[in-house]
């Protein structure tokens, strides 16, 4: 357990972290307002970010008791891959303004606490770095660029490198309004842009086909999912898995929070492929709600973003580690020895 960490930012208060939380809380304090707003805002009024966590608030869980739960095992396995606890690492962009050893220090963490991290694209200049941090595996994300010749190029370096799974990110095709940047005049230094970032609008379903061939048998799965329509279209592509996701509301605002989307998904892929989402996780409660209505696993962005800032490798294995012992705790109280367990009945909506 990686909580009531000791390090802190000079002045901070010494009191013990015990939320993710409290790990923003350091972060805000130890990154420049144009930084920390870059990390934690959304799209235009911030409604879906909003949404995001809010969605949360809309489901009760049932708690079942005498059987045996005291001592709960939260592994699993997802596309092959032994999961200590059903937590991944989202794709985070431009780690090193978060620590200088930014996505380095989160995949030993992930490591650490025995999950994956799914390493985002914009360390393209890094990745054979980032690969090689850690045993254990890793996962990359994927923005086809318009180049794909370069595109078919970072393919090739992604399966030589030993990553294990491409998660394609499909609602990328123009930026996100974000207001907070525009304010602040935030700009991502250069130095931290990889080479040929530059990535395709005109995005097809096609495509797929082409990313798929050159995986040369990794498991493709997209991500940015909202409806069964798409997730529809996602079997009938070939997709391995799907993530549903508004790409933590910095995208398209006025959309459905992730949780809110993801039923009808589950219900489109009647467990043919593992169904993953992301978007305002931040407690163990969450984690087991979002298991409860049929994901197979979830992805955690900005807690670990904050982490990272706070302390470094320390504070992403800190943050995870908290959503695990809030997860256990939370499967003890409802009775769930497995995630086996874990299931509809175990959840209804507020009110």
């Amino acid at each position: 357990m990686a909580t009531g960490q000791d390090q802190r930012p000079e002045g901070a208060p010494a009191t013990p972290i015990l939320t993710v939380d409290d790990y923003e809380r350091i972060a805000r304090d130890a990154l420049s307002e144009p930084v920390y707003d870059f990390f934690a805002g959304g799209a235009v009024d911030e409604r879906t970010l909003a949404r995001n966590r809010a969605a949360f608030e809309r489901w009760l869980l049932r708690p079942r008791y005498l059987r045996g739960a005291a001592a709960p095992d939260p592994s699993t396995r997802l596309l092959g891959v032994p999961l200590a606890f059903p937590v991944l690492v989202a794709p985070v962009a431009y780690q090193r303004l978060l620590h200088p050893e930014g996505e380095l220090a989160t995949r030993r963490a992930a490591a650490r606490v025995g999950t994956v991290m799914v390493v985002s694209s914009t360390a393209a200049d890094l990745l054979e770095d980032v690969a090689a941090a850690a045993e254990g595996p890793a996962w990359w994300q994927l923005y086809l660029w318009r180049d794909r010749g370069a595109a078919a190029e970072l393919l090739a370096r992604v399966r030589e490198a030993g990553y294990g799974a491409l998660v394609w990110t499909v609602d990328l095709t123009t930026w996100g309004r974000r207001l907070r940047d525009l304010r602040t005049g935030f700009e991502v230094p250069p130095a931290l842009v990889p080479s040929a970032h530059d990535p395709e609008p005109d995005l097809r379903w096609e495509d797929l086909a082409w990313i798929r061939e050159r995986a040369a048998g990794l498991p493709v799965l997209v991500k940015g999912l909202l409806t069964a329509e798409d997730a529809r279209l996602a079997l009938e592509h070939g997709a391995d898995g799907v993530v549903v996701s508004n790409h933590g509301g910095r995208q398209l605002d006025a959309v459905v929070g992730s949780l809110e989307a993801l039923p009808e998904i589950v219900e489109t892929v009647q467990g043919r492929v593992p169904v993953l989402m992301d978007g305002g996780v931040r407690r163990g409660t969450d984690v087991l709600v979002a298991l409860a209505l049929g994901a197979s696993a979830v992805l955690v962005g900005r807690p670990a973003a904050w982490g990272l800032a706070a302390e470094g490798e320390r504070g992403v294995a800190g943050a995870l580690s908290i959503l695990r012992d809030e997860l256990e705790s939370a499967m003890a109280l409802t009775g769930c020895r497995t995630l086996a367990d874990v299931g509809p009945a175990l959840v209804r909506p507020a009110g």
